[in-house]
């Protein structure tokens, strides 16, 4: 069967939909980028301290965002069903769900955060990481209530409004770090901990702004009416659940491999662990893109699952796949060009910006192969599937890239360089796999679907040739 569109048709399509979701996926990195930069500039160790940091925050914000993502693709199957009461019981359990995940997990980073003093990196590194910490830690529950309505409108195709407020809050954010890092206006020169209640205050207002423009937008209005916080249905959550927790968990199994790293870089001194935050926070803007192309790919593939069209939806996936080749090649062609440039905006300090450099060659290469598995999770998780990308995401990560990674850091003494060639080695594996699966599954979900649009068609021409008795 032809394809009923050109390429050209899905590929526009999909920027349209793709470019709000990825400025606001930059949104979140950005945070991290400007406390770094804005940090840097009051010495190597409080940014080696927002390095580590930040590295355990990441795990549980991604799993997080990742929890959140449960939301979108059954949001966009009921849209294309048109089922506007499916749409607003997804709405009261999304927000609900999200602020319990919110509270729990800034109780776990509380729990866990004492693991710094053990994890063999320098005192003064750790004494500085513990406060900011906790004070970023709380963020996640007004952050976990943005994205609640967040993936709540993007499921209905409405992009641009979590853009908007992702761009104003961002510069909001720069803004309170000048005065509260600095000192600036009056206010207390905080250092570290200026830049932590920055983003704090900059996500409680993004939350509200969300949730606003939600409750107020007039085309919203079907799904909104008669929102209640009763009659919750276990039945609801557990479907949430079931997509959002394994979503999450492959944020985990990647972004905690991400700061596995970083501790074992930490063992080469704070200089190495400085330049590992740079050079990951560069890296970080081209993922965070990326993830925006996959959740948008997951919008449309699951908009077209809830129409039972298998055609464009596979079209649809595999146009995302091509966006985020063409996207990530850039990225990777920029790295290279500017690697002794873009650290140099983070720290005045030759030994770091050096090491940096060099990380910032090895991302260069990887940037294909993160935006490929980065996609497939997101046009899987449309398709519901979630589970086995799941497993494939811990064995690339933890039985291959780590492992790797030590072995050539440590063992061959390629240091920095060698843990992230291993990361490179998880990143191309997982791309392989999950373009394969949706591959896969996409051809022989539109292969059943034609062969019983034949079967009706072969029962109609027959009932028409039969004489009438």
């Amino acid at each position: 069967m032809a394809n009923p569109y050109p390429w050209s048709y899905y590929l526009r399509n999909n920027i349209k939909l793709a470019y709000p979701v990825m400025l606001s996926q930059l949104g979140h990195i950005s945070v991290s980028v400007a406390d770094s930069v804005m940090v840097g500039q009051i010495g190597a160790l409080p940014l080696a301290a927002a390095s580590l940091g930040n590295s355990l925050f990441a795990v549980f914000m991604l799993f997080g965002i990742g929890v959140s993502y449960g939301i979108t693709p059954l949001v966009a199957s009921a849209y294309g069903e048109q089922n506007a009461g499916k749409l607003l019981d997804l709405l009261r359990h999304g927000v609900v769900s999200n602020f319990l995940m919110g509270l729990f997990l800034f109780g776990l980073i509380v729990g866990v955060s004492p693991i710094l003093y053990h994890l063999d990196q320098e005192a003064d590194v750790v004494e500085n990481a513990i406060p900011y910490l906790g004070i970023i830690g709380f963020s996640i529950v007004p952050l976990m209530v943005f994205q609640a309505f967040r993936q709540f409108t993007e499921g209905l195709h409405l992009t641009r409004q979590a853009m908007t407020i992702s761009i104003i809050g961002n510069l909001f954010n720069i803004f309170l770090n000048y005065l509260l890092i600095y000192g600036k206006w009056g206010f207390p020169a905080l250092g570290l901990n200026g830049a932590a209640i920055a983003t704090l205050v900059d996500r409680v207002l993004m939350a509200i702004a969300m949730g606003y423009f939600v409750f107020r937008y007039q085309k919203l209005r079907p799904y909104t009416i008669g929102f209640h916080l009763k009659n919750l249905s276990k039945a609801i959550f557990k479907k949430l659940l079931a997509l959002g927790i394994p979503s999450g968990m492959q944020f985990i199994f990647e972004v905690g491999a991400f700061a596995a790293a970083a501790i074992m870089i930490g063992w080469l001194g704070a200089n190495a662990l400085a330049a590992h935050q740079i050079a990951l926070n560069l890296a970080g803007v081209s993922y965070m893109a990326a993830t925006g192309i996959a959740a948008a790919a997951s919008i449309r593939v699951g908009f077209y699952l809830g129409q039972n069209d298998y055609v464009n939806m596979r079209m649809a996936g595999m146009a995302s796949f091509i966006m985020a080749m063409i996207f990530m090649t850039v990225c990777g062609i920029t790295f290279v060009l500017g690697r002794n440039f873009f650290p140099s905006l983070y720290i005045d300090d030759a030994e770091v910006i050096s090491l940096a450099a060099g990380m910032l060659v090895v991302a260069a290469f990887f940037q294909i192969s993160d935006g490929v598995q980065v996609v497939g999770l997101g046009v899987l998780r449309g398709l519901s599937d979630v589970k086995v990308p799941t497993l494939v995401t811990l064995v690339a990560y933890w039985v291959i890239a780590l492992p790797t990674g030590y072995v050539l850091g440590f063992v061959f003494d390629l240091g920095t360089i060698g843990v992230w060639i291993g990361l490179l080695f998880g990143l191309s594996i997982s791309a392989v796999a999950n373009f394969t699966r949706f591959k896969g599954l996409s051809k022989r979900l539109r292969t059943q679907a034609q062969e019983k649009a034949a079967i009706v068609d072969d029962n109609s021409q027959e009932a028409v040739a039969k004489p009438v008795a």
